[in-house]
Parts: structure tokens; C-alpha cells; sequence
């Protein structure tokens, strides 16, 4: 680990969410310190991306990989950050919508070079009626 005993590191995830997870305790020992900085700064501390949105963002990922943990840890945080049921709703539509077009474009092999080509040429009307 990086300078912590495993005990500091569990008294901090203590500290900070009122207990271990379990799914925490069994990382091992010289990967917890590194696991938790990473969870406690991308999932809990403030990024570019306001938390509310990252975690409506991981329910809409999480809604494709069908990982029930993850779709209801990231539910359950997009409550906590004030994410409305309307928008949890949105999120999983627009999933379901991107992948949608997803394996259609895919499906049809969509010519990539064409489909780049019109997407500049819709970006730059769009932009132009400002």
C-alpha cells in the first residue's frame, strides 16, 4: 500500500461511509490504499463532471453491461447527489436509444468516412443557425 496499513485505510472508508463494504474488504492488501483513492475521488469527490451527472451517466452504462451491482449502486448515488426518478428514467431511455442506433449503424455498416463527413456537415448548420 502506499504508506497506510490496511487498518488506517478501513478506518477511513469507516469514516467516510459508516462502514466497510464488504466487496472493500476483500481487495487485497497492497491494492486497498490505491483502490480507495480512486473510488473515494471519482465516485464521491467533486470532478469536472458534477456527481449527479457521473452517476446518471453509470446507470445509463451500467443499464448495457446489465451489472445489477453497479446499476444500483449508481441509482442509489444519483438519489443521494439529488437526481430525480424523472431523470434516472431519462438516462436509461437515452441508453436504450443510443444503443439502439448503435447496433443499427453497425448492423447496416453504416460507410464510417460518410457518416463522419455528414455529422461535420449537420455541426456546422447546427452551429451557423446559433
Amino acid at each position: 500500500m502506499a504508506g497506510r496499513t490496511r487498518s488506517e485505510v478501513e478506518a477511513e472508508i469507516k469514516e467516510t461511509l459508516g462502514l466497510v463494504p464488504h466487496f472493500f474488504s476483500r481487495i487485497p492488501d497492497d491494492l486497498l490504499d490505491y483502490e480507495w483513492e480512486i473510488f473515494k475521488k471519482i465516485e464521491l469527490g467533486e470532478t469536472l463532471i458534477p456527481n449527479k451527472y457521473k452517476e446518471l451517466i453509470g446507470i445509463a452504462l451500467h443499464s448495457e453491461t446489465k451489472c445489477r451491482y453497479c446499476t444500483l449502486f449508481h441509482t442509489e448515488a444519483a438519489k443521494l447527489f439529488g437526481a430525480t426518478d424523472e431523470e434516472i428514467q431519462e438516462a436509461v431511455h437515452y441508453a436504450k436509444n443510443s444503443l439502439g442506433w448503435s447496433a443499427y449503424l453497425n448492423g447496416i455498416r453504416e460507410d464510417y468516412d460518410d457518416f463522419e463527413k455528414e455529422l461535420g456537415q449537420i455541426k456546422d448548420y447546427l452551429a451557423s443557425k446559433g
